[in-house]
């Protein structure tokens, strides 16, 4: 099954429509006989080619921040061959989840784990939806999914129109992506928040983490989400450009 979605434009006739993809004896010749008919095609590649990359023997990358973005950061370089070292401000996500409990029951907030910050992002705590508009002729979206899928994410989500995690499955998948990093030689750090940028020669030197230690590095990737003010506040007193976001809102 490469793709499934209901067509309810009628309402006296619900039907679910699948696209199937097989593979057939003399293949040119069918397609070609029916190449009329809209509904018979050769069947898209759906693979995701890692990008072609130089010297990996380099300083580990850092990459900041654990939300989706991050996490699909290192997971990549990892599997490129990269040691990419993933910090986090916030607590892994077991130790998070007992946090938002105590904000959500008892009122207590740790302003260091909670919705916002920590492992998984604030998307941790949502229903788990996978929807993009982008287009993706690279099959970027389909990488995604399939890392959830062996991560252990339901495998229909490879083929639903409208794929649904679910809230319980994301604390698994995301021991699970982190798991990965880590088994690739990659590293995750929790409780550590990057409180500086080391410079030198106007290049990136380090990442200063805690307002105490530093990790040698030569590239760090801000994966930081919208709600790290203190972070953006930095890096602007460091006179590094930074751009708002646009984003679009919906009002009933």
């Amino acid at each position: 099954i490469v793709h499934k979605s209901i067509d309810a434009r009628r309402k006296n006739h619900i039907v679910a429509v699948y696209t199937i993809d097989v593979g057939l004896k003399n293949e040119p010749e069918l397609l070609s006989r029916f190449s009329q008919d809209i509904r018979i095609s050769a069947g898209p590649c759906m693979n995701y080619q890692l990008p072609t990359v130089g010297n990996i023997h380099g300083p580990s990358p850092v990459v900041v921040g654990s939300g989706p973005c991050g996490l699909f950061v290192a997971l990549i370089l990892a599997q490129l061959g990269f040691k990419p070292v993933l910090i986090e401000r916030g607590k892994e996500i077991s130790s998070r989840v007992k946090d938002v409990q105590n904000f959500w029951h008892k009122g207590q907030l740790d302003p260091e784990s909670n919705v916002q910050f920590g492992e998984g992002g604030a998307g941790t705590f949502s229903d788990g939806k996978l929807t993009t508009q982008i287009k993706d002729k690279y099959n970027r979206s389909r990488k995604v999914l399939e890392e959830f899928v062996r991560a252990g994410a339901p495998e229909e989500i490879l083929y639903q129109a409208k794929p649904h995690i679910g809230t319980d499955n994301l604390v698994k998948i995301v021991k699970n992506l982190r798991n990965t990093i880590i088994s690739l030689g990659g590293q995750v750090r929790f409780e550590t928040k990057l409180t500086g940028i080391k410079i030198k020669d106007s290049k990136v030197a380090g990442a200063i983490v805690n307002d105490s230690k530093t990790i040698e590095t030569d590239t760090i990737v801000l994966a930081l989400g919208h709600s790290a003010r203190d972070t953006f506040e930095m890096l602007h007193q460091l006179d590094i450009p930074i751009e708002a976001k646009p984003f679009s809102i919906g009002v009933r």
